[in-house]
């Protein structure tokens, strides 16, 4: 492997992650049931306190609805790279629907705007889960 580019990295710092996380809006949600995976591109709201997922749900028995009911612990990455600066973070823990009360305003003020696929907008429905950060790693190249 000696002819292989590679770049050095190191573990970002709890206020650099905090920071990142505060300013970012999206990322994957890694789900299981059994063995099998499943991975979603999310939107997701972090303030300090909790890290929050705007799930859109037609019912409990779609794909994702299952894989939320069974993940005991899910990951939550959210990464920017490119050939010379990249940055990653792992959020680690149990997801459990929020039941907190949020307007459409404060979700807009949260969340960048829903991608509809094929859906009209009339059948959209959005629920809120907290992911619990158990465990939270971020890294990013060093120059």
């Amino acid at each position: 492997m000696e002819h292989v580019e590679y770049v050095y990295t190191t573990g970002m710092t709890e206020s650099d992650i905090d920071e990142t996380l505060r300013a970012g809006e999206h990322g994957v949600l890694g789900l299981a049931a059994n063995n099998e995976a499943y991975a979603i591109p999310l939107s997701y709201h972090y303030d300090g306190d909790r890290f929050l997922l705007r799930v859109s749900e037609h019912d409990d028995d779609t794909e994702k609805g299952k894989f939320l009911k069974t993940t005991e612990t899910a990951t939550f990455v959210c990464y920017e790279a490119s050939t010379k600066e990249s940055w990653s973070i792992h959020v680690r823990g149990p997801i459990q629907r929020w039941e907190g009360d949020v307007d459409e305003t404060t979700l807009n003020e949260w969340f960048q705007p829903f991608r509809l696929f094929d859906e009209a907008v009339e059948n959209i429905e959005f629920s809120l889960y907290e992911l619990v950060m158990e465990t939270v790693i971020g890294r990013e190249t060093v120059e």
